[in-house]
């Protein structure tokens, strides 16, 4: 008999509304994720610890998360594989929730992803992007058992991390473009459904008018995000959401550590990529335009300058972020610029973008 479907891996719940949170204890206990409350709570240096002292779980073991390190991450999960709990709720931004997605993984025990902000689109996504010793690295994981995201606590956040997050979602349309190149060019399987829920997650977003002092925009935002999550579960990498983008991303945070936000250079780096298929492909143009619009309207970066790089420092960025992602084939890998090229074509986006 042929196969006629297959099995989509997905939270048992996702719930995005205001005072999601004080539900957790009911998620965890009627998903029968955790039955008898052993239960460890990571929390981050932001709005984390508050939250841990809010919820009604009285049993719960509260662990402090400081940094995003493998060398974290490995602790925690030793500390949690000792602990023998049931289930591990990672309270926080990106970083916390990355090292308590390895650190659950670690310990095999189900991780429950409670975000307080909406800066990144690791929120359900099955990989966790962790510093080490030469940069940055992307480690497979498994996917959050619950997704938590209450828009109270959001709005809470710094306004600057939640519109970041706009750069991370639309960012899908140039990762998805890079793939469908790579397809073309190198006979990579391209994954229908992953690529269908990356660029609804990315046309969600796009065209909207309000922003993060909406609540109905942080709403779809923040499902967004969670869909672009499952994009990458669904591919078995982080394909359909990084790819020159996040290259460049990444790069840029390598050479430059501490320069602006994951969401905002994801952004930038899916500009530029649009801007060298118009210039070198005759493609993508109104794309281009339309994420170009999208992040001035929500105050996001557009040009190297937005995020404190002169011209030669993203051009060096550039020129390194093939690096970043050895085997991954993007619009770099395939027009293969030099270094003199890589700076005229710099100069020539800030021309063409610049406010």
């Amino acid at each position: 008999m042929p196969l006629l479907a297959r099995m989509l891996p997905s939270p048992l719940t996702i719930d995005v509304r205001r005072g999601a949170i004080a539900s957790l204890g009911s998620v965890l206990a009627d998903r029968r994720i955790a039955t008898e409350g052993r239960i460890a709570v990571a929390v981050g240096p932001g709005q984390g610890s508050q939250i841990a002292a809010d919820l009604d779980l009285p049993n719960c073991e509260v662990f402090r998360v400081e940094g995003g390190s493998v060398d974290v991450a490995t602790e925690l999960g030793k500390k949690l594989r000792s602990g023998a709990y049931e289930a591990v709720a990672g309270i926080g931004g990106g970083k916390t929730i990355d090292v308590t997605k390895f650190a659950a993984s670690m310990a095999g025990i189900p991780m429950v992803a409670v975000a307080t902000n909406l800066a990144h689109d690791g929120i359900c996504s099955p990989t966790a992007s962790l510093e080490h010793e030469s940069g940055k690295g992307s480690y497979g994981v498994s996917m959050p058992i619950a997704v938590v995201i209450d828009v109270d606590y959001v709005r809470a956040a710094p306004q600057r991390l939640v519109r970041s997050g706009v750069g991370d979602v639309v960012s899908n349309l140039s990762a998805i473009a890079d793939w469908e190149l790579a397809g073309r060019e190198q006979g990579e399987p391209v994954d229908g459904m992953a690529v269908t829920f990356a660029r609804v997650a990315a046309e969600a977003v796009l065209h909207r008018p309000d922003s993060v002092e909406s609540q109905d925009f942080l709403t779809v935002l923040a499902e967004a995000l969670v869909l672009s999550g499952m994009a990458m579960s669904v591919a078995g990498s982080s394909r359909p959401a990084s790819g020159a983008c996040h290259e460049i991303l990444h790069a840029i945070t390598h050479l430059y550590p501490g320069v602006s936000n994951h969401g905002e250079l994801a952004g930038v780096g899916a500009l530029y990529a649009y801007f060298l298929r118009t210039r070198h492909q005759g493609t993508g143009e109104a794309a281009m335009r339309d994420i170009r619009a999208c992040l001035l309207r929500h105050e996001l970066p557009v040009v190297p300058a937005d995020i404190g790089l002169d011209e030669e420092q993203f051009a060096r960025a550039v020129a390194y972020a093939p690096q970043t992602r050895p085997g991954r084939y993007t619009v770099l890998e395939h027009l293969a610029l030099s270094e003199d090229e890589i700076r005229r074509s710099v100069g020539e986006y800030v021309t063409a973008v610049g406010r």
